[in-house]
């Protein structure tokens, strides 16, 4: 009796120093990608073809590597904290939180999928480089049916006015169709190729703490 008691403590206190450290990673991974969120950057001021309303951070660097270490479901959770932290700075009443949300959710449950089974450098250059096209592609669906109608509803805009303000900085769109496919496509396919080389290049100091970080918080679900 009291070496099964001893067996089942010893259980419980393993599985809570797993969660502890997963919380303490989350924790510190999402307010480092939410620091790097408020410090994004707009277009115009990069000379990029892209509207104001959408910017660019590197706040999907600090989440991949959450999710490399932890697993792609810790890498949606720090998705959410990190855009939660961001909402007392929205310009756009959240919707620009949510489209964060969304798109980088796809990137890196992609890439935290595919080097869950493949935990190599090769295997994190795999994983990024079909995230970014998954991304790219899902910006598609995402932003027609979800992204757009809920922005132009929370800023008073028509689509044709959000076609509008894409038409000055990019002749190319025309309406809706060439609005995803000149500006939203290109824009995350961008994103994607610029986080996943700095991740790459950030990944290889760190790969040993990342791989032993995922083994002793995975230690529980191996045995």
């Amino acid at each position: 009796m009291s070496v099964s008691q001893t067996t089942v403590k010893a259980g419980s206190q393993a599985a809570r120093k797993i969660m502890i450290r997963r919380i303490c990673s989350c924790g510190i991974l999402s307010a480092l990608a939410a620091i790097l969120m408020y410090l994004e950057i707009k277009p115009s001021l990069l000379l990029l073809p892209f509207p104001d309303f959408l910017a660019f951070d590197f706040s999907e660097i600090p989440v991949l590597i959450g999710t490399f270490a932890l697993g792609p479901v810790w890498g949606v959770v720090i998705e959410l904290i990190k855009n939660l932290l961001h909402l007392p700075a929205t310009g756009t009443m959240g919707v620009g939180e949510l489209s964060n949300f969304l798109t980088g959710s796809i990137f890196v449950l992609t890439a935290g999928l595919i080097y869950r089974k493949i935990r190599t450098k090769k295997g994190t250059a795999v994983s990024m480089a079909v995230a970014t096209v998954v991304l790219a592609a899902a910006s598609v669906p995402v932003n027609a049916f979800i992204n757009l109608p809920f922005y132009a509803t929370a800023m008073g805009f028509t689509l044709d006015k959000v076609i509008g303000m894409s038409n000055a900085v990019n002749p190319l769109v025309k309406d809706q169709i060439s609005l995803l496919l000149a500006v939203f496509v290109p824009f995350n396919l961008l994103k994607g190729i610029v986080v996943g080389l700095v991740t790459f290049f950030v990944y290889k100091p760190i790969s040993k703490l990342i791989n032993k970080t995922y083994d002793q918080t995975h230690a529980k679900a191996k045995k």
